[in-house]
């Protein structure tokens, strides 16, 4: 609270006699605090020049000066001090861009900063000037590393060279690739030992001489748990597989650490050595889990003008018997509020992890569905088991076994089909986002030979779904996405095949526009589905802002009654726009309105409401 000039007058003079010692003393305190206190503050204008600097380099100056962002505070106190860290700060942006003697003056009004007392601030600050010389950039004299492992996974970096721009970074990328050398060639605790730079001024050079430090070559020990967890100590022990006795590579460390966090069961993993080496030339390493929630439960809605409301929930719980066991019970319900009638399904999976190696899962599924199709009705039950090998990040793959039973009931009739089938899946994901990609590619591919069972035909299924991600600009503000779908069903005939084995277009997942399942294989005045598919989509996505964005899409579906489709098959086609909203954590809010190109265009503007991209 600042007083006016009358009031401080009023207090700094009140001496009538009636007022006793203890006043007055009372008077003298008020009329020294009120000198003191500052004027009303206005915020100081920051200005920062760089002669000879470039545009790159005044905008990362700019960027880092604390007294340019500190511009609009009124307190004298925080200018100073943002004004005093700034000489640190800019020489240090200087250095990282190869600027060794550089020269940066910051006045403030008038007076250098660096020789004001910080306990001794202006009562306040106008102008805060920043001039920053750059001076010469310097490059490499001397540059030398060592030693080096040879032979090495990891190659010098060639910007540490004489004659090459002589950066801060570039010390600090070659000590990172020499101590990442050494410990690709089993060498643990390397580290930087000793370091020489020096800078001549007058010639712009800097010498650099480094030495590294490789410490003893070194093998795999134990692992050691220091951290309570509800999975079973022999547990994490045989998911992890810590390769003891083999030569440490950071690979096979990361290896395992990532072989935990893959079960679901921790929230974080941290694998650090042990500080000491062991006498055998081992070396231990310590475990730090955190356990993740017992129980997780999620739900799902999806909505078409066609379809109705499609409504999921999933409940998962981890470590069901200590071993980081995964039950997974997922439930759908389709078809409310839609022309069909309403159809769901039921499907148990309890994924054991490192049951026949550390990277291979084996999985128990059970699953019953109903089926309420436009064409077909079917009830199907399917029970298998198999195994899930994991090879990177990136691809994994899938075998099972197992047998359905399906009772269904389309334009040939109703039927009974039985057989035992294997399915064989791989999925390599190399998207830069599961939720929201810009930039990659996804294919997942499935082959399913069956044998039939009680005069069910035997045959192959296969499926292949392909996408593709390219955004354009620095921060992806266009992508341009794309998606094939295959699919072909190879032995049965039409009329001997389940309608759950084969292909139909339409609807959110293929061709918008049209009716879910809407194009198929004629058969009299009815539709079955065909042995042969393709679905071709476009998307083009712009930011409208950080949040919003609009949607350009085509899709083009075919349909065959032979396991390849051809220009002369059944085909249509739909077009629309769209918007996505951005929603931290769960992705794009989706909503679609899409109109039929080709085909039968009866059913007019269709849209359709989820969560995520469409694909």
């Amino acid at each position: 609270m600042f007083l006016y000039s009358p009031l401080r007058k009023a207090l700094c003079t009140a001496t009538s006699p009636l007022f006793s010692v203890r006043l007055t003393r009372l008077s003298l305190s008020l009329c020294l605090a009120v000198l003191t206190l500052p004027n009303p503050g206005q915020s100081a204008e920051a200005v920062l020049t760089a002669p000879g600097a470039s545009d790159a380099l005044r905008q990362r100056l700019q960027g880092a000066s604390a007294s340019l962002a500190a511009q609009d505070a009124v307190d004298p106190q925080e200018l100073l001090a943002a004004a005093l860290s700034d000489y640190r700060t800019l020489v240090q942006v200087l250095y990282d861009a190869g600027h060794f003697s550089p020269q940066v003056n910051i006045r403030i009004d008038g007076r250098e900063a660096a020789q004001i007392q910080p306990l001794n601030a202006p009562r306040q600050i106008n102008q805060v000037q920043i001039t920053v010389v750059p001076g010469p950039s310097f490059r490499f004299g001397r540059a030398q590393i060592s030693p080096w492992p040879s032979p090495s996974e990891v190659e010098i970096p060639e910007s540490f060279a004489t004659g090459q721009p002589a950066k801060t970074g570039v010390l600090r990328d070659v000590t990172a690739a020499g101590v990442e050398a050494w410990q690709r060639a089993g060498h643990p605790q390397a580290r930087l030992g000793q370091q020489a730079i020096t800078a001549d001024h007058r010639a712009a050079r800097l010498d650099a001489r480094l030495a590294l430090t490789p410490g003893p070559r070194l093998r795999f020990g134990k692992l050691i748990l220091t951290t309570p967890s509800a999975v079973q100590e022999a547990a994490i022990q045989r998911i992890a597989s810590l390769p003891s006795g083999e030569v440490y590579h950071p690979d096979l460390l990361a290896k395992s650490a990532t072989r935990l966090r893959r079960t679901g069961a921790f929230s974080t993993v941290t694998l650090q050595p042990h500080p000491q080496a062991n006498p055998d030339g081992t070396l231990d390493y310590v475990a730090k889990v955190e356990d993740m929630p017992p129980r997780r439960l999620s739900f799902g809605a999806e909505i078409s003008s066609s379809d109705g409301v499609e409504l999921t929930a999933t409940w998962m719980h981890r470590n069901l018997f200590g071993g980081a066991e995964k039950l997974r019970f997922e439930s759908r319900i389709t078809g409310l509020g839609g022309s069909n009638d309403i159809g769901g399904r039921i499907a148990l999976r309890l994924d054991r992890p490192a049951t026949l190696g550390p990277d291979d899962n084996l999985f128990y599924l059970l699953e019953v569905e109903r089926l309420d199709e436009e064409h077909y009705s079917a009830t199907q039950a399917t029970a298998g088991i198999g195994v899930r090998r994991v090879f990177s990040d990136q691809f994994f793959a899938e075998a099972a076994i197992g047998g359905s039973s399906i009772l269904a009931r389309d334009a040939f009739g109703k039927r009974r089909f039985k057989f035992v089938a294997g399915l064989f899946r791989a999925e390599y994901d190399q998207r830069n986002s599961q939720i929201n990609a810009t930039a990659g590619y996804f294919i997942d591919a499935r082959l399913m030979p069956f044998i039939g069972i009680d005069g069910t035909d035997s045959g192959l299924q296969v499926k292949m779904d392909g996408r593709l991600y390219h955004g354009f600009g620095s921060d992806d503000r266009i992508v341009l996405a794309g998606r094939a779908q295959l699919g072909a069903l190879i032995g049965p005939s039409l009329s001997n095949a389940s309608p759950t084995l084969l292909f139909f277009s339409g609807g959110s997942g293929s061709v918008r526009g049209h009716e879910y399942q809407s194009l198929g294989i004629p058969v009299g005045n009815a539709s079955v589905g065909g042995r042969g598919y393709l679905a071709l989509s476009a998307e083009l996505r712009g930011k409208l802002s950080d949040k919003l964005s609009l949607v350009g899409f085509f899709d083009i579906g075919y349909v065959d009654s032979d396991p390849f489709v051809s220009s002369a098959s059944q085909h249509h086609s739909g077009a629309g726009l769209g918007l996505r909203y951005d929603v931290a954590g769960i992705g794009p809010l989706r909503v679609d309105f899409a109109y039929p190109v080709d085909g039968d265009s009866s059913d007019g503007l269709q849209f359709y409401i989820g969560i995520g991209q469409a694909f």
